[in-house]
């Protein structure tokens, strides 16, 4: 009877979305999942008697996630295949994990039926270190041999993932940290990086040192060093070359357009007239004063500075071990200096505000050829920065 009143009650709570979702977990056999928005709602508040079908739900779903994961474990071990042992570690370590959390909330009453849930722990700390024992080997079994038998570079990366795994979960285990290392440095590419001028333009010594300093680019790519200045006796896998095709600078220029404004302004004021020459006055005998319009003009010059810088070039990248272009990329940027100042001859009150403060400005010396060039690189870096980002070097 009070079994039939309970599972009413889990009935009543699952028109909650929250409720009803855990169950849909359950029943879908995402036990992990189901716990999880159980056990959540039960750190809020496990007294809340609105949160009893959680209680029962994470009961539920304890008890068969314990059972399926302990099926696939003994499968995975009678198996019998090294391979398998990641899984069975990572296994036996969720389901320690999932008690340790469901500890704390301990009791967990069921008021319907006067009782407490019940959770069948075991201690897996001896199937956990037995387990990770077998694994380290393994790991370091193959990664011994990966490293032993590499041709490519791929193959010392995959050494390397393995023993940085075994050196995770089994820190200080042989010499784990040693053959990492070797791992790195056979699995890296090397990439050498230069920059040429096919042009008739000085490119500014400042720019070319900023885009060889690939340290400032924020490249974070593990396995990939770029060096600018080759080192001796280093073979190197890749050559990125950024090439100047042309760089263009135009005149500079100076344009003057002239504007002429006229405008009404309020000059004074004066009296109120009828159509007989008398004052016109108000209700309280006083003259009515209107406001005396006068056109005002003024000629308005404006000037305006003008420079640009075309940069035109090409990154390539090169496999040095078959000399073959692998990859190229077009690249194109400007960079416009603009000033604009103004004078006047006239009125200035017939000028709107956004012409006066032209007023205020004055002619500025040009940038020079070198300063234009370096201007247009900063977009250049930018670009060439998004170029590595994309390439894979492998």
């Amino acid at each position: 009877m009070k079994k039939a009143l309970l599972y009413s009650l889990i009935l009543v709570f699952l028109s909650c979305g929250g409720v009803k979702k855990t169950q849909e977990a359950l029943n879908s056999g995402n036990y992990m999942t189901a716990m999880n928005k159980a056990l959540k709602n039960l750190t809020e508040n496990k007294s809340k008697k609105n949160h009893q079908a959680y209680v029962l739900l994470l009961e539920d779903a304890f008890a068969k996630n314990a059972q399926r994961e302990q099926e696939q474990i003994t499968f995975l071990e009678k198996d019998g295949n090294p391979a398998n042992l990641e899984t069975i570690f990572k296994k036996y370590n969720a389901l320690k994990k999932i008690q340790a959390r469901i500890q704390p909330l301990l009791p967990l009453p069921i008021y319907e039926e006067g009782r407490d849930a019940q959770f069948n722990f075991v201690n897996y700390d001896n199937a956990i270190l037995d387990t990770k024992d077998k694994l380290s080997a393994h790991l370091y079994a193959n990664a011994g041999e990966l490293l032993e038998n590499a041709r490519y570079k791929q193959e010392y990366r995959n050494a390397y993932n393995e023993l940085q795994y075994l050196s995770e979960i089994n820190p200080g285990y042989r010499q784990t940290v040693e053959k990492m290392d070797v791992a790195y440095q056979k699995g890296l590419d090397f990439v050498k990086v230069q920059i040429e001028n096919e042009t008739q333009q000085i490119i500014p010594a400042r720019l070319q040192e900023e885009l060889l300093d690939f340290n400032t680019f924020g490249i974070d790519n593990f396995w990939t060093k770029f060096h600018a200045n080759p080192q001796n006796g280093r073979n190197y896998d890749f050559a990125l070359n950024l090439g100047f095709r042309e760089i263009n600078i135009s005149p500079e220029r100076v344009n003057e357009k002239q504007i002429i404004k006229e405008k009404q302004i309020k000059d004074g004021y004066e009296y109120l007239l009828d159509d007989n020459g008398n004052a016109v006055k108000d209700s309280l005998g006083n003259r009515i004063k209107v406001d005396r319009l006068k056109t005002v003009r003024c000629n308005f010059y404006q000037f305006t500075q003008f420079k640009s810088a075309q940069i035109g070039a090409k990154v390539s990248i090169t496999d040095l071990s078959n000399g073959q272009e692998i990859n190229s990329y077009p690249l194109s940027t400007e960079f416009i200096f603009e000033h604009i100042y103004a004078n006047y001859k006239g009125d200035r009150r017939a000028l709107d505000n956004d012409l006066v403060a032209l007023l205020d400005l004055a002619a500025v010396p040009f940038p020079s050829n070198e300063q234009m060039v370096y201007d247009a690189g900063e977009d250049l870096k930018a670009r060439l920065k998004n170029i590595i980002r994309r390439h894979q070097f492998d």
